[in-house]
């Protein structure tokens, strides 16, 4: 990305005071299941549609005066998905990287966090009773009904904080988010062409 450089956990945390530092997390769980009863799954991955209309994961500003960068984004994560974020802790250990752009002088840090299924549908069915929901994040969907949910899906599949499901070639979970946004785009195209009548919800 243009203007955007990589930096060091040590060296992000001395740009001084006039520098903010935003800090997000990839929420993951290995998922056993199939899509459409074939494709086999391999993980869930929790997303947000943001007040932008954009994809994004759940998150924020953090002020490193009241603690370390980790308390802050706790913080974040109950406020934004609940009391079910509370059941786990996103650690330094689960640090993956920072970038920093010169205007706006932010600087970001990415994590990713390693779930139980269990705990990641928790969060997700309990992230509209939290404090926050809805004034950072919202939902986005077409303003028609949308068709009936292919057959052996729950009809809770268009939800307003969902876990999308990614299929990955390799074991682990790789640094390519973009690809989630690729498959995802590609499941809602799937349902148009099989209910060309209707307008598919996207919500998430």
């Amino acid at each position: 990305m243009a203007g955007m450089r990589r930096l060091e956990l040590s060296e992000a945390l001395h740009l001084g005071p006039g520098w903010r530092h935003a800090c997000h997390a990839l929420l993951y769980a290995p998922d056993p299941g199939l899509l459409f009863g074939r494709i086999p799954l391999r993980y869930a991955v929790l997303m947000q549609m943001r007040f932008d209309g954009r994809l994004g994961f759940p998150g924020g500003f953090v002020d490193l005066r009241d603690g370390s960068l980790e308390d802050g984004l706790n913080r974040e994560l109950g406020e934004e998905l609940g009391e079910a974020a509370g059941a786990f802790r996103v650690e330094r250990a689960d640090y993956r990287s920072s970038h920093a752009g010169s205007r706006p002088r932010v600087v970001a840090h990415f994590y990713t966090k390693l779930l139980t299924l269990q705990q990641l549908t928790a969060v997700e069915m309990g992230a509209p009773r939290a404090r926050d929901h809805g004034l950072e994040v919202g939902p986005a969907q077409d303003p028609t009904p949308p068709p009936p949910a292919p057959e052996g899906l729950s009809q809770l599949y268009p939800r307003v904080v969902g876990v999308w499901v990614i299929n990955y070639s390799q074991p682990g979970l790789p640094a390519k988010i973009l690809l989630s946004l690729l498959f995802t785009g590609l499941c809602i195209v799937f349902l148009k062409l099989s209910h060309p009548n209707h307008s598919s919800a996207t919500t998430l």
